[in-house]
């Protein structure tokens, strides 16, 4: 990998953060993005976000608050992919000549890009053309992008291909490669020639959470997400339809996606429509009253590369029940914090949420002191600290 000059350690740095998602979207890969600007904000860095504009018109660069931090936010003209329900796009054959206009205004210090897809992939060829220094942080597999997709499989299969070999490309010219677990860094080394895939935690801020030891006066299973197939929430559903009556169980399940009518309609065929509450996009404030009242947080997801909202559950204090898949068990140890599950197995997932709703309160109490202690180590401090490293060219923190 190339490595250009090394900014300046005894100033603070301008930074160019590249996002094909970011604010208003909600997902993972977003939220973290904002997070990162905002902590970096925090610290004295001057922070440019560069991201798709809600409209197919591009917008002077404006200052916005993102997490409560002022940054500028370079808002690039897009389209809708109409099979998805948010995702927008900047055309390919655009995306380096905004770079281009970006780099020019900003002349940062360094370029950090949230995918090796279109915006990313822009910024990444021309700052390395000037020699600025590249960080590049993978949230995104071209599979689960093409989920969406409404093309043939043999077309789809090829463009997975190409794809792959464009993220070579794109991440052969950064000084660094990071990816938010050590399971996901493993599957990109496998999957392309790039070595030295650094984890680092998407991290989050525990203090922003409201741990409640306290047992709960009513059974509620939590889900924090994207309504969408891969996170296969219907699975969580039938589980929940096959639990013993006696129980009560209610289930929370907050975010939007173009699965909600499905999931609708499922959990009415399956006689739990009054005890499953769509909430949809809810304020930061309602979403910490609903993990803190909640019993336990569920996931079935098979696409987390990492998963900011089960640490938001752990942060909360919460016993988690995960699918077996990609980077959950790095945050849920079975037996510890909670539970694993064969993915899609919808009767193991229902003895385990047994197995937490009927726990003792000594046991339940271990449980979610678990997860507390799980969660220490994705302190947002720790990931800026790695990346304020990865930037200047400075030995990583321990």
């Amino acid at each position: 990998m190339t490595d250009p000059a090394t900014p300046d350690p005894r100033r603070p740095l301008t930074v160019v953060i590249g996002c094909d998602t970011f604010a208003p979207d909600i997902n993972g890969a977003a939220r973290f993005a904002e997070r990162l600007a905002a902590g970096l904000v925090g610290r004295g860095h001057d922070v440019h976000i560069v991201a798709p504009n809600q409209r197919y018109r591009r917008v002077r660069p404006r200052v916005e608050v993102v997490e409560g931090a002022e940054m500028t936010v370079h808002r690039l003209p897009s389209v809708r992919w109409l099979p998805h329900d948010w995702l927008r796009f900047v055309w390919p054959w655009r995306a380096k000549p905004y770079a281009r206009k970006v780099l020019d205004e900003v002349k940062p210090d360094v370029v950090h890009i949230q995918s090796h897809i279109i915006i990313g992939r822009g910024l990444a060829h021309e700052a390395n053309e000037r020699g600025i220094p590249i960080v590049a942080t993978n949230h995104v597999m071209p599979e689960n992008i093409l989920d969406f997709s409404v093309l043939p499989k043999r077309t789809t299969d090829a463009i997975i291909r190409w794809a792959w070999g464009d993220a070579e490309r794109t991440l052969s010219m950064t000084r660094a490669v990071t990816t938010p677990t050590r399971k996901a860094a493993d599957f990109l080394e496998s999957t392309i020639d790039v070595s030295g895939v650094i984890p680092v935690s998407c991290g989050i801020d525990e203090s922003n959470y409201t741990p409640d030891l306290e047992p709960r006066p009513q059974n509620r299973v939590l889900f924090v997400g994207r309504l969408t197939t891969e996170k296969q929430i219907d699975v969580v559903l039938r589980a929940i339809a096959t639990l013993d009556p006696a129980l009560q169980v209610g289930f929370d399940i907050v975010g939007g996606g173009d699965q909600r009518k499905n999931l609708e309609n499922l959990a009415r065929d399956l006689g739990l429509g009054d005890r499953v509450v769509f909430h949809g996009h809810v304020s930061d404030d309602e979403l910490r009253r609903l993990y803190s009242r909640a019993s336990v947080f569920a996931i079935a997801s098979i696409a987390e590369l990492q998963s900011i909202a089960t640490m938001e559950a752990m942060a909360s204090a919460l016993p988690v029940v995960a699918a077996d898949a990609v980077a959950l068990p790095h945050l849920v140890h079975d037996g510890e914090n909670g539970y694993l599950f064969t993915p899609g197995d919808v009767d193991e997932l229902a003895a385990r949420l047994t197995d937490v709703l009927t726990a003792d309160p000594d046991e339940r109490r271990r449980m979610q002191q678990a997860s507390l202690d799980g969660v220490a180590v994705h302190d947002i401090n720790r990931t800026l600290d790695t990346f304020e490293a990865l930037y200047r060219g400075e030995p990583l923190p321990d």
